[in-house]
């Protein structure tokens, strides 16, 4: 009852003409080859896998789920096979650069692959999806000799990294890890400790387990300032077994099929990456990534919930519906999605999955911008707007991805509870989206904290001044955008006044803040997709659609933005603590 189509035409409008990538990869010296149709060729062949391979196997691995026995992990039926495929496709290498033997595709393209691989199968794709950003951690970071060893096993899908950062006593506090790393005289360590909710920690997809690890060097200064990170292989170059073991996995909520891990070093060996006690530094460039991808899980829910539930209300007959379209006959019982209450739940998931999509695909641009523009003012301003856009695309998305597929459920009424449908699924595996990766309380506050109050507001100014290009070039939806960005800079000014006598009040607004960007980048989005679509609508009207997302938006969601301004301007009273 469960189904998944790629969006190609909406990508391919985001792609050619919201973002107008092809003009600026031709003005980028690492993609000058790369053009519309080579992507669009690529996101039909992603598209191929994620529908034909990966999306048959969702539900079935989501009922198998993983099996544990002596250290060792079965992942479900036909996962391994998947990988196989995935790995003969050259999915693994796409924009990982031709040095390493990567396709050095842009991180653009890698966005749109993530979107289909998490909308189609959530579980299966947690194995593959820290693996572009363990690369660049590794690309940044290593030893050379470490370069030359590990970045072609990721690249060619030989090795699968893993994140392990979680300890029973420390999850959002990283500063409270114990895990120990001591010196050896060949230059090596030995890492010994526990770590826990692991996603991949082990599995049977592939030998080559990569983890990368944070630790405490012997006499390291306490807290965050005294962490480092370390990678150890679950082989080592002779074959033998490394002391790294699987101690058990999780039985989870949802994303059954994604082995959750609880490892124990006993002494493993492991080589340090980056400079002793900043292993944070070093992480944070996998976390970018990271964070974008988990972004990208909220979309690809959200997506998937839209299409099933708009499905079934094409088939479902309940009652007759107070008004129905011109030309349709009535009938003893009309399919569901001419009732009103319907309608806007399906026009809901619709538009904001569409904006959502604008949004993150924007965000993975902004990191080929940053990394690869030919000014360096250039690659600065992309990689502060790309700062910024990441903690609203992780947690404004997955946030999104959570409560669009429980209203999806509602449209299935009680058949949505019912795991034949697999509505359910979504619904459970989207809500981790919230959780990992940085919670989403914690996104929130890195971006007020860091990414707005600390940075004396620079950055946000640069994305206003986006909005002004946009309302600028005119439009039916540009005196709102506008009116918005206006209450935006008038509302930061009024946190930075009232954040000087008041510490606590940027965290207590932390989450209104980051949702009312969230909306804000939601209008920007439909403003430029309903100006773009209106020039292009004579030639082709499937545009036609893009401008009744942009109606909706603007009549039904838009007020979301106010709602969250009243919250933030209410919360000027502090706050009571609980007895």
């Amino acid at each position: 009852m469960w189904q998944y189509q790629a969006p190609l035409r909406d990508m391919r409008f985001v792609l050619e003409h919201w973002l107008q990538a092809p003009a600026a990869w031709s003005e980028l010296p690492a993609f000058a080859e790369v053009d519309l149709p080579l992507a669009l060729q690529v996101l039909e062949e992603a598209a191929r896998f994620s529908s034909g391979v990966l999306a048959p196997l969702n539900a079935s691995g989501d009922r198998q789920g993983c099996r544990w026995q002596d250290g060792e992990v079965s992942t479900p039926e036909g996962f391994a096979a998947a990988y196989r495929a995935f790995m003969e496709g050259g999915w693994p290498a796409l924009a990982c650069a031709p040095e390493h033997g990567g396709q050095g595709l842009p991180q653009l393209l890698d966005a749109a692959l993530q979107e289909m691989l998490y909308a189609s199968n959530h579980a299966w794709a947690m194995y593959t999806g820290i693996a572009h950003g363990a690369y660049l951690c590794l690309q940044a970071h290593a030893p050379q000799p470490l370069k030359e060893r590990y970045l072609p096993a990721i690249v060619s899908g030989e090795s699968l990294p893993t994140m392990c950062l979680t300890e029973p006593q420390a999850g959002s506090d990283v500063g409270l890890l114990r895990c120990r790393a001591e010196p050896q005289d060949d230059g090596t360590y030995r890492l010994s400790g526990s770590k826990l909710l692991i996603s991949g920690g082990e599995h049977d997809l592939t030998d080559g387990i990569l983890h990368l690890v944070l630790a405490r060097l012997p006499e390291a200064p306490a807290g965050t300032r005294g962490i480092s990170l370390f990678l150890v292989p679950k082989r080592l170059d002779d074959g033998r077994r490394n002391a790294v073991r699987c101690d058990g996995i999780e039985h989870k909520m949802g994303i059954k099929g994604s082995a959750t891990c609880s490892l124990s070093f006993d002494g493993a060996q492991g080589w340090l990456i980056g400079e002793a006690n900043r292993g944070l530094a070093a992480l944070f460039v996998m976390m970018n990534s990271a964070r974008l991808h988990v972004g990208l899980q909220g979309l690809g829910h959200a997506e998937a919930a839209w299409q099933n539930a708009a499905d079934y209300a094409r088939e479902r007959r309940q009652m007759r519906a107070p008004s129905r379209p011109e030309g349709v006959a009535a009938a003893p019982a009309d399919p569901i999605h001419y009732h009103p209450a319907m309608r806007l739940a399906l026009l809901r998931l619709r538009t904001v999955s569409q904006g959502l999509r604008a949004i993150g695909y924007w965000g993975a641009h902004l990191l080929d911008q940053a990394e690869h523009a030919v000014l360096e003012a250039e690659r600065q301003q992309a990689a502060r707007l790309a700062g910024l856009l990441t903690p609203v695309i992780k947690a404004f998305s997955t946030d999104q991805g959570f409560h669009l597929a429980s209203e999806a459920l509602q449209v299935f009424g009680g058949y949505g509870y019912i795991s034949e449908y697999a509505i359910e699924q979504t619904l459970r595996d989207s809500r981790i989206a919230m959780i990992y990766e940085g919670s989403n309380e914690i996104q929130a506050n890195d971006l007020l904290l860091r990414k707005v109050l600390d940075d004396g507001g620079v950055a946000l100014e640069e994305l206003l001044a986006v909005f002004e290009q946009e309302t600028a070039a005119g439009g039916a939806y540009a005196e709102q955008l506008s009116a918005l960005g206006a209450k935006l800079r008038v509302l930061v000014k009024g946190i930075f006044n009232q954040t000087e006598g008041d510490a606590e009040f940027p965290y207590r607004i932390a989450g209104d803040f980051l949702h009312l960007l969230g909306w804000a980048l939601l209008a920007y989005a439909w403003a430029r997709s309903a100006r773009l679509a209106n020039a292009l609508l004579a030639n082709d009207p499937w545009y036609q659609e893009k401008l009744d997302g942009a109606t909706f938006f603007f009549s039904y969601l838009m007020p979301e933005s106010d709602l969250r301004i009243a919250r933030i301007n209410v919360a000027r009273a502090t706050l009571g603590f609980l007895a």
